[in-house]
């Protein structure tokens, strides 16, 4: 009996239509409306929400807060304290914008999506080989998707959310140019049939996945835990390992993603030199736009023995 795939299912279910999920249909009706507005009328109102963000996101801040005085020990409070503003502002500056990648025109996506870069991918894909594209969670990460999947086969994979309706509306989004969403129980044999199938993904290193079998290596200004399976799945799949960066430009009302060069895969050679590799890849695509990383993960929750955790700290007064 053959299995059933492990991706999202985005078929429309009349069940999505419980008065349950009455709620998140209002929240999905604002937010394809500002997905609808033009970018410079939606930023001006994103920038003033942000405001209320940073009065009522207290625990959140408070993450991001420790996150950064970790990771830039040098930086003052006065700088600290700029760029979670700036990062907020950014945050629902991308995240009233995002159902436009849903609603509007391929062409909208090329157009608001600035590509660069895209000769690496190319010469990979000349050489027979898809691309394991590196990228952390940034605000940014869906328009860069998306963007790279209107002219590369692609594939994800994501972890379900409790809600089913934001569930079908956010992977009908991630979906929207053809590329199936798996779930995170599909593992990493999924991903790796899908690299034999020529479609390259995205993944995301920097997540915070426990002491059992990472790796800890410097990043920014501290250590980090990194689990080291890019490498072998890149040697098992014949895939290169690209960096990606993506950033919006609020001047230009336009985000441009620019992929780097492979990662040299002798590099990555030994799992404690691939965590410093993916740690580094990490660390340039944070530096690229340090105001749209998702400071407010607890990246930095596995520490080395004898550490306290740097999210017990005293709040921020």
């Amino acid at each position: 009996m053959s299995r059933k795939p492990k991706y999202f299912d985005r078929r429309f279910r009349l069940s999505l239509l419980h008065p349950k999920y009455w709620l998140t249909w209002i929240a999905i009706l604002v937010l394809v409306l500002f997905g609808l507005m033009p970018a410079w009328l939606r930023d001006p109102i994103a920038r003033q929400l942000s405001k209320l963000v940073l009065k009522i996101a207290v625990k959140p801040i408070e993450v991001a807060r420790a996150n950064l005085t970790t990771c830039f020990p040098d930086k003052s409070v006065a700088e600290i304290e700029a760029l979670i503003r700036d990062n907020v502002e950014n945050f629902v500056m991308i995240l009233l914008a995002q159902a436009e990648l849903l609603v509007r025109s391929r062409q909208n996506i090329r157009n608001r999506v600035k590509l660069v870069g895209f000769e690496h991918v190319e010469q990979a894909r000349d050489a027979g080989q898809p691309v394991i594209f590196i990228m952390p969670h940034v605000w940014g990460i869906e328009y860069a998707g998306l963007r790279l999947n209107l002219d590369l086969p692609m594939v994800s994979m994501a972890k379900a959310h409790k809600n089913e309706l934001f569930n079908w509306f956010n992977n009908r989004m991630r979906s929207s140019q053809g590329g199936n969403i798996y779930m995170r129980e599909a593992g990493i044999r999924a991903l790796l049939t899908e690299l034999k199938h020529n479609n390259s993904f995205f993944y995301l290193p920097d997540e915070d996945l426990g002491a059992d079998k990472s790796i800890f290596a410097p990043f920014l200004g501290t250590t980090k835990a990194t689990l080291p399976v890019v490498g072998r799945l890149a040697q098992a799949g014949n895939a290169q390992v690209m960096p990606v960066k993506v950033g919006y430009d609020q001047i230009r009302r336009q985000f441009e993603l620019t992929v780097m060069p492979a990662i040299a895969p002798e590099t990555m050679q030994g799992k404690e030199n691939e965590a410093i590799a993916l740690n580094k890849a990490v660390e340039q695509v944070i530096l690229a736009y340090p105001e749209q990383y998702m400071w407010f993960l607890k990246v930095l929750k596995t520490r080395p023995e004898g550490e306290e955790s740097i999210y017990k700290k005293k709040p921020h007064k």
